[in-house]
């Protein structure tokens, strides 16, 4: 149905309702309208404004709304962030079996929802600002909120290649999720792409779909947890190219059908015949929206926090009679949870760990103001 409906090419996604009608890599706006999905606040101002609904934005939402602090949670697209698309989380505690990262993220959302957090979901913020000594938030709609305090949980997205074809065959042969697109390939040829966790971990759930996993690292080894590397080098579905670069993505018929890769250590190039190419290359902070904010980035666009903020007995300018609090930014009162900030470690545990612990730190805050 997929290629029927765009003319033979595999565009993902591609969604057709119980009505005959369908759309085409919809934005998250036409995908909400179509739903009927909340897409305005109740109100103008809350206590708390938490911009992102993966786990460190849910979890701190929680908690915070178990004390009574009204909190509003911003989503630009589905609860649950990164972890929603994971196919098992098998390292949360209290779970011996694993859980689907969908269920997992369910269960936040239901349980944040059961203590009162308003959930405002298709809503991309545009930008941040502070008038009358709120925080205030803008939308892509052209929506303004406002509150006493502001966590920003808004994570990180997948790193791209930037080399020909990626972005002439995304949807088409180039994906960043295996659980998404994995079982298109059942019986095929599929590259991946990197040499970390991600990389490994989703090669091995590709074997489950395709015939052969081919994985490119750039380096002489892996990056990843001994375990996992093990089982992705004694795989018998998998082989591993060391030392070798995807130059360029090419195509026939509007599908990927070849990759041009390139030796760094022999400078020897060549053609791979794939099917499909899964990219896991590592993550970009969502931190786009907050130029101008005045809130502290590092080199390469993670938030940087509490005591990384104090240079030796020198406070942020913003500060005057007292240091920053633990997860809190250089603007006073706005705080930074989970992957988009500076120094931690991108788990889902520990995403959920900073949740809390911000909201600690956003109840602190809130009784001085």
């Amino acid at each position: 149905m997929v290629l029927e409906n765009n003319n033979g090419k595999r565009i993902i996604p591609t969604i057709v309702f119980l009505d005959g009608t369908f759309l085409v890599e919809p934005t998250n706006a036409e995908l909400a309208e179509k739903l009927g999905l909340k897409t305005k606040a109740s109100r103008s101002h809350y206590d708390l404004i938490v911009l992102g609904g993966g786990p460190a934005g849910l979890t701190s939402a929680l908690y915070t709304a178990r004390e009574a602090i009204d909190t509003l949670v911003i989503e630009r697209a589905a609860f649950g962030g990164q972890a929603a698309g994971t196919e098992k989380l098998d390292n949360m505690p209290g779970f011996p079996d694993g859980v689907a990262g969908i269920d997992f993220s369910q269960r936040l959302r239901q349980q944040s929802e059961r203590f009162g957090v308003e959930l405002l979901q298709a809503q991309e913020v545009t930008g941040i600002y502070q008038h009358d000594n709120y925080h205030c938030v803008q939308t892509k709609d052209g929506s303004k909120y406002s509150a006493c305090a502001l966590l920003i949980a808004t994570g990180s997205r997948y790193k791209r290649l930037n080399v020909p074809g990626e972005s002439d065959y995304l949807g088409a042969g180039v994906h960043f999720c295996a659980t998404c697109d994995g079982p298109f390939y059942k019986g095929k040829k599929v590259a991946v792409i990197g040499g970390g966790n991600s990389a490994t971990e989703e090669s091995l759930l590709l074997t489950k779909f395709a015939d052969q996993v081919t994985i490119l690292v750039r380096k002489n080894k892996f990056n990843a947890t001994a375990v996992i590397e093990e089982k992705v080098l004694s795989h018998p579905k998998i082989d591993v190219l060391w030392h070798t670069e995807v130059k360029e993505f090419m195509g026939k018929e509007s599908k990927l059908a070849q990759l041009r890769i390139h030796n760094n250590q022999t400078d020897a190039e060549g053609i791979l015949q794939m099917n499909g190419a899964f990219i896991f290359i590592g993550l970009v902070p969502n931190t786009g929206f907050l130029e101008g904010s005045g809130i502290l980035l590092d080199r390469w666009g993670f938030i940087v926090t509490g005591h990384a903020l104090l240079h030796g007995n020198q406070r942020p300018i913003a500060f005057k009679e007292r240091d920053p609090l633990l997860l809190e930014t250089s603007v006073p009162g706005v705080f930074a949870a989970g992957d988009v900030r500076d120094t931690s470690t991108k788990q889902v545990v520990s995403a959920a760990g900073e949740g809390s612990t911000a909201a600690l730190m956003v109840r602190e805050y809130l009784k001085s103001v």
